[in-house]
């Protein structure tokens, strides 16, 4: 409850009721020889007078012109000065950043944000005495009782609409629980169910609904993950050497990085040339990144927001280079291309704009590794002389996410999903796709070993155990249209190489497969049923033909599904079997 401050000053003792006293107190109250800090920088200047003179003088800032500007009342005034004080002292943003933003008009939807009516300096003397600037307009001035009925009121107001939005939600979150109970029941509960789960059960419900990118965000919020990312050199190198490699593509340019994390892309961007460079994150890490960004004085290129980027509003219209590192567990698992590909529509520039990287190959290999299925399965027959066959219950349900040789393989892999960034839609992200595998070893002519010649190390290998999915990830130096020449889904990083001779830019490739240094992405295996397993072994010639099937978890968004159907045809034509299973990633 808001005190009645006319009973008692500044000093909390009680003061004459006459208005001779309260004129006395309230001047006070708007004592302009009040120390006060800049609104742009660190110094503090004997009243707000001067503070407002410092900032239109070293700022080119005029407090007055812009509310007229902007025509801002006093109510929006105050938030104003929040604001502002918010991005300089508590995001660290370079005053003419804040400035242009203001002038332009772009920061003013941050102004209906009721956040601004709290003042970042305690005891802000500049909220207070703003209005004295104002040409002694009575109209403009508030007294100090005026201005506290008004806080009153706005308080009341606020208090009020809480209480609406407080009883709404229950309201429908009771609603909501009814309804799912009563289309997952065959007879639906009875009415004095329906009255307990309408009443009670609401906390309930929101263990029970998870809220899929609160969790996706917080799991980003630690070191040990970026740690993991960070050490991770083939991809953390792979994207430095494309940036300093084609530092004439960022030179003066506009760089946006999606899910900055620690903020190692955005340096890399500003070191090569780049002219501003905008991370976003939704994730707590974000904090820690501003702290790299000003230790590394790159604070004057480097901005970073936090936020989702479906919803934040960036400082620019258009971005020229789009830089982000998104890729998850069998690509798709956690569902950040999504993000990416708003941030793309809305601001990339579409004819220049480069997308980083510019292109994702999927490939897919049988799988043939009877020391994994023993590591994996088997090791439950008998542990320490204990029979634990239960635990392999649905052990072949789930994605194995591990590092394998290419020894596992028994074939080529092939691609089955070529994603050009610069075009792909979120829908192109769930989809259908054929493949056909030609057991052949895997490349590896001596699977069988080191137990005799080449060719009878072809004959016979083991059974198809599963399957192995990875991606392969490509730089390329220039905006679309790309050519055949240049990249197409047959393409492989172990092979590919690119140079632009126009403009002296270089390809750059890694993968996340089996015949390079592993990475923290590892591959997917996707174990075959027990039931589907062929007795029969697979050999030298024999074809695997299928579709891999990729969709979003119906529970989770951010998990993913990966079906698949296929048929082992013999080297003679034979059809041996038909067969379909699905996998979860998460």
């Amino acid at each position: 409850m808001v005190s009645d401050y006319s009973d008692i000053d500044h000093n909390g003792d009680q003061i004459v009721s006459d208005e001779e006293g309260w004129e006395s107190a309230e001047d006070d109250m708007g004592n302009d020889e009040t120390p006060s800090q800049c609104l742009f920088c660190t110094l503090v200047c004997p009243s707000t007078k001067k503070v407002l003179d410092h900032c239109r003088q070293h700022h080119s800032f005029d407090l007055k012109t812009v509310r007229e500007k902007l025509d801002l009342d006093f109510y929006y005034t105050i938030k104003l000065i929040n604001y502002i004080r918010h991005r300089i002292i508590t995001s660290h943003d370079a005053a003419p950043e804040v400035i242009r933003d203001i002038e332009l008009g772009t920061a003013r939807p941050a102004l209906s944000e009721d956040k601004y009516l709290q003042p970042v300096l305690e005891d802000d003397p500049l909220l207070f005495s703003f209005e004295d600037e104002d040409d002694d307009d009575d109209d403009l001035k508030l007294s100090a009782d005026k201005r506290v009925n008004f806080l009153e009121e706005q308080l009341d107001k606020l208090k009020s609409e809480f209480a609406e939005y407080q009883e709404m939600v229950r309201r429908n979150f009771a609603e909501t629980l009814k309804e799912r109970i009563e289309s997952t029941s065959e007879e639906g509960p009875s009415k004095s169910q329906e009255k307990a789960v309408a009443t009670d059960g609401i906390k309930e419900v929101a263990k029970k609904d998870r809220d899929d990118d609160s969790h996706y965000f917080t799991s980003y919020a630690g070191n040990d993950i970026h740690e993991t990312m960070l050490k991770d050199t083939v991809r953390t190198e792979g994207y430095r050497d494309f940036i300093y490699g084609n530092k004439h593509l960022f030179k003066d340019k506009v760089v946006l990085d999606v899910g900055c994390g620690t903020g190692i892309l955005s340096m890399f961007c500003a070191k090569a040339g780049a002219k501003k460079v905008i991370g976003v994150d939704n994730s707590d890490i974000i904090d820690k990144a501003r702290a790299n960004v000003f230790e590394n004085k790159l604070d004057g290129i480097i901005t970073l927001i936090r936020g989702k980027i479906e919803e934040v509003t960036l400082p620019v219209k258009k971005v020229d280079i789009i830089v982000s590192e998104w890729m998850g567990y069998c690509l798709l698992y956690e569902a950040m291309l999504d993000s990416v590909l708003h941030a793309r529509d809305k601001y990339l520039e579409p004819i220049t704009g480069i997308m980083v990287p510019s292109h994702i190959n999927l490939a897919i290999s049988t799988l043939s590794d009877s020391e994994l299925i023993n590591d994996r399965v088997n090791f439950w027959n008998e542990v320490y002389g204990f029979k634990m066959t239960a635990m392999k219950e649905k052990i072949d349900e789930d994605v194995v996410v591990t590092g394998l040789g290419m020894r596992s393989l028994s074939s080529t892999p092939v691609t089955f999903c070529h994603l050009p960034l610069g075009t792909v839609t979120v829908e192109d992200l769930s989809f259908i796709r054929p493949f056909e595998l030609i057991v052949d070893g895997g490349g590896d002519g001596t699977k069988k070993g080191e137990e005799g010649t080449e060719e009878e190390g072809w004959q016979e290998l083991d059974r198809l155990d599963g399957f192995v999915i990875y991606f392969d990830t490509f730089f390329l130096p220039h905006p679309p249209p790309y050519s055949a020449s240049a990249i197409s889904s047959s393409s492989r990083s172990e092979t590919w190489e690119y140079y632009d001779h126009k403009t002296g830019g270089r390809g750059v490739t890694f993968t996340t497969g089996p015949y390079r240094t592993v990475t923290h992405w590892q591959q997917g295996v996707l174990l075959i049923n027990q039931d589907n397993l062929l007795e029969e072994v697979v050999k030298k010639g024999d074809k695997v033909m299928g579709k891999v099937e990729y969709r979003k978890s119906e529970s989770n968004s951010r998990e993913l599904k990966i079906g698949m159907s296929w048929t082992l045809q013999r080297g003679n034509g034979a059809i041996e079997c038909e067969r379909k299973q699905l996998w979860h990633m998460r």
